[in-house]
């Protein structure tokens, strides 16, 4: 009997309760907020793609991971990391806060994503400084936010793709940039990407300056380490990591200092993560779209 297959046939009760482990091991300590369902009110189409994307825990701890790696390489957006975040004091409490974010971006309300947002704009007017090449930084500068919105919203689309249940059309594709693109204006940035092509050549764009600087090796190395308990949840993390890093376009996996192993990635990495990806969305289903599709 394979692990899917275990999980699918325990009561109600043990999944739920596997549910609320596996939360918690991401740092998801508190429940979800209730989804606004009404399309006047709610800040994000009800029955967009950013909902079905969003939903996916598997693909989300993939790509949240991802998305950190990738947004290291910017030197002053790590600056800001360095000097103002506790993420080695209370990793869990950050991954917490980024998830409330997205949570209430994605499925809340027009008026509480903006509170959300609200919050996030008076947080980054008091992350500032000077980085280690000179030059001042500071959050809330429209250029930084636009690469940090950029490499999360490449990072959390590619790993949908690769471990969802379901792909994406190019079409839906296109229009969770787009639909991600509310959010990124709603923060600040500069105009955002409303397609998947013109995503790509923004970060394609930011390649110039980024560099792996000395703060970023401590967060790449400290958050590949993991601070999770026990050797099964840590081979899983590791795993995770490992999948994370592949889902780095090549030249940021080698600015990363990753080692490249495709043959490993493609025959041994991909397949157990798609294994562990299935066993996660049995205890913890994916949402699914308002009209049913997903």
């Amino acid at each position: 009997m394979t692990v899917i297959s275990w999980l699918s046939a325990v009561p109600t009760r043990l999944r739920e309760q596997a549910n609320l482990r596996i939360r918690a091991a991401a740092g998801l300590t508190q429940d979800p907020p209730d989804p606004c369902l009404d399309p006047r009110e709610a800040y994000l189409p009800v029955d967009g793609v950013a909902r079905l994307v969003h939903g996916d825990i598997s693909s989300m701890m993939i790509g949240g991971l991802a998305s950190l790696f990738f947004e290291m390489l910017h030197p002053h957006t790590m600056a800001g990391v360095a000097q103002h975040s506790r993420y080695q004091d209370d990793p869990l409490g950050r991954v917490l806060q980024t998830a409330n974010f997205i949570g209430f971006t994605t499925y809340g309300s027009k008026s509480r994503a903006a509170d959300s947002i609200e919050r996030v704009r008076a947080i980054h007017q008091g992350v500032r400084g000077v980085a280690d090449d000179g030059v001042a930084y500071n959050a809330g500068d429209p250029h930084l936010l636009g690469w940090i919105h950029c490499a999360g919203t490449d990072m959390f689309l590619t790993a949908f793709q690769r471990y969802a249940r379901a792909t994406l059309t190019s079409d839906e594709a296109d229009r969770y940039v787009e639909e991600m693109a509310i959010v990124a204006r709603d923060l600040g940035g500069e105009t955002p990407p409303t397609n998947v092509a013109e995503l790509k050549a923004v970060l394609e764009g930011f390649r110039p300056e980024l560099r792996l600087s000395a703060d970023a090796v401590t967060a790449r190395d400290f958050v590949a380490r993991g601070v999770l308990e026990g050797a099964v949840q840590k081979l899983l993390y590791r795993l995770l990591v490992r999948s994370a890093f592949d889902l780095q376009p090549p030249w940021a996996q080698t600015m990363l200092g990753v080692r490249r192993r495709p043959l490993l990635n493609q025959f041994i990495i991909r397949p157990a993560t798609r294994v562990v990806a299935r066993a996660l969305r049995v205890a913890v289903p994916p949402t699914t779209r308002v009209n049913g599709r997903g």
